[in-house]
């Protein structure tokens, strides 16, 4: 990482986190975005408190969903599962079929408001990236490798954890990173059902025609995803520069 790209993450972090802990920092610019009467800082909750369980939420439904595609990769890249790949990659496909606010719609009268149907959406639409970026990580495993590996006498679940996922990871934290990001961003229409999200911002922002607000909500959230994009791609050269690529 250059200098000037740690300089620049460095502050975008530290305006993160000026943004969240003491908005009316920014009174006087965010002011240049409403008219006559209207407040410049959001004034109906802690931004502090949506930002936290913004990310609760998104952490959550994204944790569930590698769960579920990093174990689906497993399982049809061995022998006995070879055969479930079409239907592995029908149900990771799933998510990307309904957009996320279809997924709202039909979780609201079966799971109520809140937070579930917003997990239920952003779990869905992370399966597939992680899936096929799992999948292709472990399926270029070079096959001397693996032979190698049983030629030193390691059973398959060794081969696993000691050869294959290590030389998949870099291509799995790809996959993540893109869910990730897309999560980030798309868990801000949860507050549309009711979930605590910096939604609340930018939504209170769109009715009262307070730029300002939507300005707060959506800079937080844009500071988020660059950050935890960036945050995974040095992981991602990390692991490669662990396993010698």
């Amino acid at each position: 990482m250059s200098p000037l790209g740690l300089v620049l993450r460095l502050a975008g972090l530290v305006l993160l986190v000026w943004l969240v802990v003491q908005p009316t920092a920014f009174a006087g610019l965010l002011a240049l975005f409403t008219r006559p009467g209207q407040p410049s800082v959001y004034n109906q909750g802690s931004l502090l408190a949506l930002t936290i369980s913004h990310l609760l939420i998104v952490a959550s439904a994204i944790a569930a969903s590698a769960l579920l595609a990093v174990g689906l990769a497993i399982f049809v890249t061995r022998p006995f599962g070879v055969d479930f790949l079409p239907v592995s990659r029908a149900l990771a496909n799933i998510g990307q079929t309904f957009p996320p606010v279809a997924v709202l719609a039909l979780c609201v009268p079966l799971l109520g408001f809140g937070t579930t149907p917003t997990l239920v959406a952003l779990f869905l639409y992370g399966l597939l990236p992680i899936f096929e970026n799992s999948l292709a990580g472990l399926s270029s495993v070079p096959p001397p490798v693996t032979e190698a590996a049983k030629g030193m006498g390691m059973k398959p679940m060794q081969r696993l954890i000691g050869v294959e996922l290590p030389l998949s990871m870099p291509l799995m934290l790809a996959g993540l990173r893109l869910s990730t990001t897309i999560a980030l961003s798309t868990a801000a229409i949860g507050s549309t059902v009711a979930a605590p999200t910096l939604g609340e911002v930018i939504i209170a922002g769109l009715q009262t025609g307070n730029t300002a607000f939507v300005v707060q909500g959506g800079v937080i959230v844009a500071l988020l995803a660059v950050l935890i994009h960036e945050g995974f791609v040095a992981l991602e050269r990390s692991q490669r520069r662990r396993i010698g690529l």
